[in-house]
Order: C-alpha cells, then sequence, then structure tokens
C-alpha cells in the first residue's frame, strides 16, 4: 500500500488499488465473487441430473426441482454479476476521481518553466482522457482476475470430474494460446505507446492553435495550420489503424482457439458416449462446461489488454509531470510570515537555458514603505527582476531578501501573505467579479481564521481602481429573478415614480416614456400591441409571428392585412433603398430587415408584383407580418407610419390586454407604473422609457439622477452587490481590457500586501485612469506598503522615492528622480526621447 506521502507521480498504478477507501469494498468483493461462482458451477450439474435423472427416467417432480434450482442459480448470478460490476465501477471511478485531484494538485505547483513547454492542451488530454482507462482498471485490477481464476479452476475441477481424459484435452488448448497472446499483446503495446504519444502531440497542437487563434485570424495563415494539423492527424490514423490491428489479431487468436475446444468434445465426448463411456447428460454437461470456460478466459484477456493499455497511459502521464515544485506549499512547523516590508537585493544573477543572462549582479535595497520605478529599455530586464523577487523565477546566484528572510526559501503560503504581484496582462478567471475580487484576499489567509472581507472593503478596492461605476452599471444592468429581492422591487418601484416625477419634463426630448394611452415611436408595433414585457419565449416579440394565440387575435382585431399592407411598404423601400449595397450592418440599423434576410425579401417583392397579399403563402405572409412587428417609426424612418394604422394599433392593445388577462395572465407584464418587469433590466425598470437619442451627455445626467435615488433610496450597496455578481465569462470575455486591468489592480489592493509588485499594471489603462492609481499609490499607500513597479510612462515617476533605470540586465542608475535629472545620464536620456 502506498504511504501517503508518495507523491502521486511516484505512485503505480496496482498501489491505488489497495488504498484506504477501496480495501473493504475489495474484500467485499472477493466475498461476493466466491458465492457468484458456486452459483455458476450450479447449473451445470443441474443440466446432466435434468438429462439423466428427470427426462430419462421420466420423473416430472425431479423435473420441477431441477429446473427450479437451476432458474434459482442463473437469478443469484446475474444479481451478484451486477452488484460486481457496480462495485467495480464505484471503485474504478472513485480512484479516477483522486487521481486526477491529485495530479491536478501537482500540477498546479509545478515551475513556471515546465508550463512554458508544455502546451495547455496535453495537461488537458492527460488530465481528462488517458488517466480514465488506469481508473478502469482499478476497478477491476482485483474482482476480474479473481472472478475469472476462481471461474476457470471451478469449472476445470467439474470437467476433471465428469471426465478426465475429456477434461485434459479441452485444457490443453490454453497453454498454446498463452504462448502466443503475449507475444502479439507487446506488439499492441508498442503501438499503444506511439498512439499515446501522438495523441498528445495533436492535444497540444489543438491547444496551440486555440490560444494562438488571434495571431491565425491576424497573419491568414490557415492554411499553414491545417497542414501541420493534417499531418499529425495521419500519423495517428496509420499509427490507430496498426494498434487496432493488433488488438483484433489478439481476439481473433483466442477465438480461434475456444472454437476448437468443441470441436474436440464432439469427437471425443461422441465417440465415448457411442462407446457407453459417457452418459449423455453428462456430454450435455461437458459442452455447457466447456463453452462457459470461455467467458472467464475472455475477461482474462480482456483483462490483460486493459492492464496494458492502463500501465502505458498512466506511466506516460506520471513520467511526463515528474517533476517537483521549486517550493513547498505550507510551511510544516510554523504559521506563514507576516514580515515587514523591507527589501534587501544582493548580486542577484538570472541565467535560462544556454547560460543567457538575463540579470547580473543586480543589487538594491528599500525600507518599508518606499516606493522604486523600474524604467529603462525594452528586454532591459525589468519584468525578470520583479518576477525574481516575487518567487516566479528563482534567481541563479545573489540573494533576495524580503523582511529579513531569503525570498527562496519562502512557501508559496509566505509569498501569498506578504506579496501581491499585478501583470501587464493579468488573467480573470471564468466567475463573478466578486470572485476574483477575493481571489487574492482568500489565498493569501487561508486557513487562518481570518474574518471575510466586508462589502465596505470590496466597495473600496473597487473605488480605489475605478471599477466602482463599472460594477454599479453592471448592477443596474442585471436582471432579477422573481423570487429574489422581493423587498428590491417595492424600492425600484419608488424610485421609478420619483425619477419621472423629477426628470419627465427635462427628458422628454430624450427619453419617451411607456405610457399606456399613447402610440410609442420609438418601440415597435409588437411592443406597441402588448404594450408590455413577454414572460415567455413563445410571447417574446420576435417570435409572435409564429405564436398561434397571437395571430388569431390579429385576425379578430382586424390587424392582419393593414400590417401586411405595412409589410409589404417597408420590403419594397428597404430593398429599392439597400438592395444594390453591399450588405454593411451599419447601413441597416435603421431599417427592421436585417442584412442576411435582404435576399428573401427581394425574392418577395418580386413576387408582390405578380401577386396580391391575400394570394402570397403563409411563409410569406409571416415574412411580412415580422418586418411589420419590428417597425418602430422613430427608429425605422425608411417608411412612415399611417395615422389609421396608429389608431387601430391603439384599439388593438386595449383588446389584447383584456384578451390576455382573461385567457393566458401570465404570458405578459404590462407596462404600467405599478408593475415591476422581472425580465427587464433594473435599469430599465427606473427608466420606463425607451432612450431617443445615444449622446453622452443625456446618458450621463440620467445615470447621475439613477445614482442620485439609489443614494436616497439607501440602494447603492445593494446594486453594488448584485452588479459584484456579474459574470466576467472565459478570461474575462464580458469584460473590457480596461475593466481585466481594473479588476486585477482591485484584487491585489483589497489583500493590502506589505509587498506590492506591478509590472506594467496601469499600461492598458486610459491616461486618466493611470493618473488617478498613481495618484492613489502615492498618497494612500506609500508608507504603508512597499511597492516596485515597472514604468513605461515617465511622466508619472517623479514622486517615487527611487527609480532605478535597466539597460541589458543590469540597473546603471539608480537615485531619486531630481538627481537622476540632474546627473544627465541615461535616465535624463530616455525623459528627453519620450
Amino acid at each position: 500500500m502506498a504511504k501517503r506521502n508518495v507523491p502521486v507521480i511516484q505512485r503505480t498504478l496496482f498501489s491505488w488499488v489497495f488504498t484506504p477507501g477501496n480495501l473493504k469494498l475489495q474484500i467485499l468483493l472477493i466475498i461476493i465473487i466466491l458465492v457468484a461462482v458456486v452459483a455458476r458451477v450450479v447449473p451445470l450439474e443441474m443440466q446432466k441430473r435434468i438429462v439423466n435423472e428427470a427426462i430419462t427416467m421420466g420423473q416430472m417432480e425431479l423435473l420441477i426441482k431441477y429446473c427450479g434450482i437451476y432458474i434459482a442459480s442463473v437469478i443469484l448470478a446475474s444479481g451478484l454479476k451486477f452488484a460486481i460490476n457496480t462495485i467495480q465501477t464505484l471503485i474504478g471511478q472513485r480512484t479516477l476521481a483522486t487521481m486526477r485531484r491529485d495530479l491536478y494538485r501537482h500540477i498546479l505547483t509545478l515551475p513556471l518553466h515546465f508550463f512554458r513547454k508544455s502546451q495547455p492542451g496535453m495537461v488537458v488530454s492527460s488530465l481528462v482522457t488517458e488517466l480514465a482507462s488506469a481508473g478502469d482498471f482499478v476497478g477491476m485490477a482485483l474482482a476480474v482476475p479473481a472472478a475469472s481464476l476462481l471461474t476457470l479452476a471451478a469449472f476445470a475441477a467439474y470437467l476433471l470430474w465428469l471426465n478426465p481424459l475429456l477434461a485434459a484435452v479441452s485444457l490443453a488448448l490454453y497453454p498454446m494460446v498463452m504462448l502466443i497472446l503475449p507475444r502479439l499483446q507487446r506488439r499492441v503495446n508498442r503501438a499503444n505507446k506511439q498512439r499515446v504519444d501522438i495523441t498528445r502531440t495533436l492535444s497540444s497542437k489543438i491547444g496551440e492553435s486555440i490560444t494562438g487563434i488571434q495571431e491565425i485570424h491576424g497573419n491568414g495563415s490557415f492554411a499553414a495550420e491545417n497542414r501541420k494539423f493534417d499531418g499529425i492527424v495521419e500519423t495517428l490514423l496509420k499509427t490507430r489503424i496498426v494498434w487496432n490491428l493488433y488488438k483484433f489479431g489478439v481476439k481473433v487468436t483466442n477465438n480461434f482457439f475456444n472454437n476448437l475446444g468443441p470441436f474436440f468434445i464432439f469427437l471425443l465426448g461422441g465417440y465415448l458416449v457411442i462407446q457407453g463411456r459417457l452418459e449423455l447428460g453428462a456430454l450435455v454437461a461437458f459442452l455447457s462446461a466447456q463453452e462457459k470456460l470461455y467467458d472467464p478466459w475472455k475477461e482474462l484477456i480482456g483483462f490483460y489488454q486493459a492492464y496494458q493499455d492502463a500501465t502505458v497511459s498512466y506511466r506516460r502521464t506520471m513520467e511526463y509531470f515528474d517533476e517537483m515544485p521549486n517550493h513547498p506549499m505550507v510551511p510544516e512547523d510554523r504559521a506563514p510570515y507576516e514580515l515587514t516590508g523591507e527589501i534587501r537585493v544582493k548580486d542577484v544573477t538570472f541565467l535560462v537555458d544556454g547560460d543567457i543572462r538575463l540579470l547580473e549582479n543586480i543589487s538594491l535595497n528599500l525600507e518599508a514603505g518606499e516606493h522604486m520605478a523600474l524604467v529603462g529599455f525594452s528586454g532591459s530586464g525589468k519584468s525578470t527582476l520583479v518576477h525574481c523577487i516575487g518567487q516566479l523565477f528563482d534567481h541563479t546566484t545573489g540573494s533576495v531578501e524580503i523582511g529579513g528572510k531569503e525570498v527562496s526559501t519562502f512557501t508559496k503560503a509566505d509569498v501569498a501573505r506578504n506579496i501581491g504581484i499585478v501583470s501587464q496582462s493579468p488573467f480573470i478567471f471564468d466567475g463573478t467579479i466578486e470572485e476574483n475580487l477575493l481571489y487574492a484576499y482568500l489565498s493569501a489567509r487561508e486557513g487562518d481564521g481570518t474574518e471575510p472581507a466586508s462589502l465596505d472593503d470590496e466597495i473600496e478596492a473597487i473605488q480605489q481602481a475605478g471599477l466602482f461605476v463599472d460594477v454599479l452599471q453592471f448592477g443596474l444592468n442585471a436582471v432579477l429573478e422573481k423570487e429574489q429581492h422581493a423587498g428590491l422591487v417595492e424600492q425600484i418601484l419608488r424610485i421609478r415614480e420619483n425619477f419621472r416625477q423629477t426628470l419627465a419634463d427635462s427628458l422628454s426630448d430624450d427619453v419617451e416614456f411607456f405610457n399606456p394611452n399613447a402610440y410609442l415611436q420609438y418601440s415597435s408595433v409588437a411592443e406597441n400591441i402588448t404594450m408590455g414585457a413577454p414572460n415567455r419565449d413563445d410571447f417574446a416579440h420576435e417570435h409572435l409571428c409564429g405564436n398561434r394565440y397571437f395571430r388569431r387575435f390579429l385576425d379578430k382585431a382586424d390587424l392582419t392585412r393593414p400590417l401586411l399592407s405595412l409589410g409589404a411598404d417597408i420590403a419594397r423601400q428597404v430593398v429599392d433603398i439597400l438592395g444594390n449595397l453591399e450588405p454593411d450592418p451599419s447601413l441597416f440599423e435603421r431599417s427592421p430587415i436585417q442584412p442576411e434576410e435582404l435576399p428573401d425579401y427581394k425574392e418577395l417583392t418580386d413576387r408582390l408584383k405578380r401577386q396580391k397579399l391575400h394570394q402570397l403563402s403563409p411563409v410569406d405572409q409571416e415574412m411580412l407580418l415580422r418586418a411589420a412587428l419590428r417597425f418602430a417609426p422613430g427608429i425605422h424612418p425608411i417608411v412612415s407610419m399611417p395615422p389609421l394604422l396608429e389608431n387601430l394599433i391603439l384599439e388593438g392593445r386595449a383588446l389584447f390586454m383584456d384578451r390576455i388577462t382573461e385567457d393566458d395572465p401570465d404570458a405578459v407584464t404590462f407596462y404600467e407604473m405599478r408593475h415591476y418587469i422581472h425580465s427587464q433590466t433594473l435599469l430599465n425598470n427606473i427608466l420606463f422609457g425607451k432612450l431617443k437619442t445615444d449622446r453622452p451627455q443625456t446618458i450621463e445626467k440620467i445615470n447621475q439622477a439613477i445614482i442620485q435615488l439609489l443614494v436616497e433610496e439607501d440602494l447603492m450597496e445593494t446594486v453594488v452587490r448584485i452588479g459584484l455578481q456579474y459574470q466576467v465569462g472565459n478570461k474575462g470575455e464580458n469584460l473590457s481590457g480596461g475593466q481585466r486591468q481594473k479588476l486585477a489592480i482591485s484584487r491585489v489592493f483589497l489583500k493590502k500586501p506589505p509587498v506590492l509588485l506591478m509590472d506594467e499594471a496601469t499600461s492598458g489603462l486610459d491616461n486618466s485612469s493611470q493618473a488617478r492609481i498613481q495618484h492613489l499609490l502615492d498618497s494612500r499607500w506609500k508608507g504603508t506598503t512597499t511597492l516596485i513597479s515597472v514604468v513605461h510612462r515617465l511622466d508619472i515617476i517623479k514622486n517615487y522615492d527611487k527609480i532605478a533605470v535597466m539597460k541589458a540586465g543590469k540597473i546603471v542608475e539608480m537615485g531619486a528622480y531630481d538627481d537622476l535629472m540632474g546627473r544627465k545620464g541615461v535616465l535624463y536620456e530616455l525623459v528627453g526621447n519620450t
């Protein structure tokens, strides 16, 4: 049994079989197998007795008795077989889950240089695919050979008891099989190793292509990438064919020898029965037992192949990750360090493969709370130095001390507790803003019993990084679940009322507020008819054309024909004006017909020249109706709305509200001041209308008014809390570049480490945001946190305590800004050049 402290990469495949969690189940398996073997032999004896005693002697009672024992044994054997498979599956899947967990934990601790040489696709393939066969094998490692060997022994013993001569002939074939099959299996193993290696190469190639997809698109290198991929696929194709052919060869050979058995039994056994030296019932039982010998033998062969496949995959996987972490994760006999922020770097040199020096004899000193800017030419080693101080890279010679402790002796828990790092291109994890915000804070305080960060702490961090307004907007643009925030709904309705009373007049030219008694020029015909928000997908405005209830309503309200006529006018105008232009989406912004739909509407307008509206097919009528229902006069000036149709729609609105309230009251929530629209965002519920303009000053005026009302209702923190639950998407794809950068800065601000390392952390922000964060660092973080910042913009370094100028891996100048400028050295030249 493997010791608990043995690294996962050094564990053998069989060490997983008797882990503490599996041991009891394995013992239970052996007990069930012993009973199952007896249950499988009993029917053979019953066959013999049914023929020799019950049938031959004409004893009906014996026939019923033996048949009853037979069927009971079959049922018992089947049930036990199911139980064995269930336990096997449980053991295998639990072991596979543990393997994946342990290996994943190990992979996360590996040095960064390992990941620079490994493709993500290969790591994914190893964890997801290659370990699966190892887990399956552990599930069968004890059960299959035990069950098969015991069954073989029981059947062999029974055959010898029936007739030693026939048994000897029948069993003589199996040594021959055992001589031939291992040779074929060795070829299978060689091909399987090649398959695993090529599959990894394929996975790595896929991972590389997905990671570098922007470069592929930017350079149009699709053909080149396809050629690389096709070559790997072709090699894998040939290898898998060879591998499968050898596997089939093993099966065919095994089946051939097993089919020889009945031939000899019929020949010799038939002779013995004819000579009266063997009972007919015994021959029947013998044939049945010999045939059943094939099942455990087949299972043994399958087990042997599964063992070989699992061994290859398992060894290949563990060999690939056979590398140990550079530093322990947590200290063994102490709590993580709580350090002061003084930094001492002395004679640090950093070499990479080929003895290339990226840093050479770097020395610097910073007292706790001092701030240093690292500047210099591109490739001068600024980021490398920051990584060595933060233990992301292990310096080759020299020493780096923080708080009097050598960084190379830190555990990862010490680093997490005392150092905060923000890179130029920070990684944002899939999840919510809050989960990303707390990421570093929780890691630094793992297991120490520290109180969780409060909402006030989170708000302070996002305010400092300039992310507060973005989070507030995410909250305002959130859609509340109907069952949640019941009290909030009432407050939002009050804010809506106050907003309408306060700003209705001043915003009348910019906002069209919902009014049940007026036709809304900036809402679609569908919205004007329903005068509400759909609660179900079949009543969504874009699906109303296919909604039978709504179509019947249009007929009853005498709206179908006028809307078809409107749709025909829209189609003719759009085709006439935009039909011969390139399908640029910007040209169609003021059209209810989309660019991809234009060819279909061109054909439809041709048919309209030959057919009347009532002669059109149902499909054509639905197309015209769709265009009409999308039409909003204030947005789509391509045609004008007939006044008569406006009046008809207003009358139809009242009828629709009455009918739907009676027939299906949950289908639509009407635009009424007393109704909260759960399918709409908080912002839309407050605005309760449609913007007529996208002028920034108007939007800013609305936002400021809403914020003021939120403050008055004491709802600001609630909306921010909702905004913190915004899903950022994979790698933060739902955030802008600036928002991702601000979130990473907020993350480290919330952590409040004694040492802060910023590697061009504000380079992705606009000038005003950079200046504001720099002012914050100067005013609130100086004196409390030691800062080393790689800076690209030289106009923001004046207030740093020290400036280190780097060139070719060395510090060529270091001192205060005014002193260095007075020397008129390298910094002076850099500032002059910028």
